[in-house]
């Protein structure tokens, strides 16, 4: 089975009146906002949320509407995006459809958690189910989201001061000191960071970036 049979199977289990509401109502509303946070960065978010899910046997409609409601707030601003995307759960009644109080406040606090900078550890397996989901540690992905950020947030730089902005930027994330911190065992992750610190190390990080940013023009 591959990739993307295995994500079908994850959502073939997720409550299909639930899935039906987040595609129609939630989802479209990550569009148009930042391209770095867009309905493909939550897909696949999604898609490692669902996995980690399984392996650690939590709920997959809990798990399903945390991964899909993490990055709402994005509309708002960067800033505290965490919290205005768990005030957006809170605050959506047709959840209280699908689930409880308590549970719905469990996911809303598993959003609050999943920032890398955040600084604490999240309060439930839901938290760290998001928060690794989101790290998706794949490196070429990060650097070409990380430039995206850094184009859209500094328009009119030059694509020389864009590589800068982000390459500063993953030292402070992803750096040997980087505030960016792992809670599941993930091998996709660890790999991932591990290779994103050689390249650091090496220097290789600062040209493949000044080749991608070409790319993205």
């Amino acid at each position: 089975m591959n990739m993307e049979e295995t994500f079908e199977s994850l959502i073939g289990q997720v409550d299909k009146d639930l899935v039906a509401y987040v595609e129609t109502e939630v989802l479209p509303c990550y569009e148009g906002v930042d391209p770095a946070h867009d309905q493909t960065h939550v897909r696949t978010v999604l898609g490692n949320a669902l996995s980690l899910a399984v392996q650690h046997k939590a709920d997959l409609n809990m798990v399903y509407a945390i991964a899909c409601y993490h990055d709402i707030g994005i509309r708002y601003g960067r800033d505290d995006h965490e919290i205005t995307s768990a005030r957006w759960l809170r605050n959506d009644r047709k959840l209280d459809s699908f689930f409880s109080p308590e549970q719905i406040e469990t996911m809303a606090q598993a959003i609050e958690d999943h920032r890398a900078s955040s600084g604490h550890a999240p309060r439930s397996l839901y938290g760290c189910i998001i928060a690794e989901a989101d790290r998706d540690i794949t490196p070429m992905r990060i650097l070409k989201r990380s430039l995206q950020f850094a184009k859209a947030h500094h328009p009119g730089v030059s694509n020389e001061e864009v590589v800068r902005i982000s390459l500063a930027h993953i030292k402070e994330k992803y750096g040997p000191n980087g505030y960016l911190k792992l809670y599941l065992n993930d091998p996709h992750n660890e790999k991932g960071l591990t290779t994103l610190r050689e390249w650091l190390a090496t220097g290789e990080m600062e040209q493949l970036l000044t080749q991608l940013v070409r790319e993205l023009d």
